[in-house]
């Protein structure tokens, strides 16, 4: 399968040729493929929010490339204006970007500026209301009335209306209390499966990322030194460690049993899979003579 969107030899240097020089982002080579939940993770400052960004051309790349579906997205303006309805992306607390004076208006900027007609406006604003959960009595009321996880859902909808093939996310769930997470990670499920797009989640909580993603990419200081499925990352529990990281509780626990004794595999990530894990140690200790 080809990549939908991927960089080549990616580099970004701000304030470039001045004493602040910082180097962002060097030389990286990244790829997302259709209909699948990829997971960024990195501690603050490592080169995530730079990365993303790049990906809709927000930022252009000081060297290396940005590739959707095998076009470099700064070959012309009509391909980089196209790369943003393509790939939607929605930043950290994004409910502060809400300026309309009512919901449906909110929601239905992106398509309007995409030059779609009523009738395609006005679906596309009731069906990604209708994937995270608002319902139809609150698009004519303002977006300033409602509670901050409602507020953070008019947000996300207003860039799943664009029907992007590639959503990115920079931690949509900061800030949200446990019901509002599970509402808004549902919310992304349900878009990725019934459009077959490409999940690029962004977050701080491993616990999210196992349950979320099936691949995951490591950044650390403007590189990829570690990527694969979360069970291979979070095997290098002690590098991801000095990377100023972490792994899911639940893979310490494991971890801890297996330094003690237990015959565990010291790589589940998830809930399920402890329970899986816990109940085959067991019948496994009964069995023994």
């Amino acid at each position: 399968m080809e990549p939908i969107i991927q960089t080549k030899g990616l580099c970004h240097i701000y304030s470039a040729g001045t004493p602040f020089q910082q180097t962002a982002l060097d030389h990286v080579d990244f790829a997302a493929y259709p209909g699948e939940c990829l997971g960024i993770i990195g501690r603050t400052g490592s080169g995530k929010s730079t990365l993303i960004q790049h990906l809709n051309g927000l930022l252009k790349p000081t060297a290396g490339q940005v590739l959707l579906e095998g076009k470099d997205i700064w070959s012309s303006k009509a391909q980089t204006r196209a790369t943003r309805f393509f790939v939607g992306l929605v930043f950290q607390y994004p409910e502060y970007q809400l300026f309309e004076e009512t919901v449906y208006q909110d929601i239905a900027f992106g398509p309007k500026n995409m030059g779609l007609d009523e009738n395609e406006i006005d679906r596309r604003v009731r069906q990604a209301a209708a994937f995270v959960g608002l319902e139809e009595a609150v698009l004519n009321v303002s977006p300033f009335e409602l509670s901050g996880g409602q507020k953070r859902r008019v947000a996300i909808a207003g860039v799943i209306a664009m029907e992007p093939k590639v959503l990115v996310l920079d931690e949509p769930t900061a800030g949200l209390d446990p019901e509002g997470v599970a509402q808004i990670l549902s919310n992304i499920q349900d878009y990725r499966t019934a459009n077959g797009a490409a999940v690029i989640l962004v977050s701080h909580s491993m616990e999210e990322v196992a349950r979320m993603a099936d691949r995951l990419v490591v950044i650390h200081n403007g590189r990829i030194p570690l990527s694969g499925t979360p069970k291979e990352v979070f095997a290098h529990g002690e590098t991801l460690i000095s990377m100023g990281l972490g792994v899911p509780q639940i893979t310490r626990v494991f971890t801890r049993l297996r330094a003690m004794g237990a015959d565990v595999d010291p790589s589940v990530y998830t809930i399920p899979q402890a329970k899986a894990a816990l109940l085959a140690a067991l019948a496994a200790g009964k069995g023994e003579p």
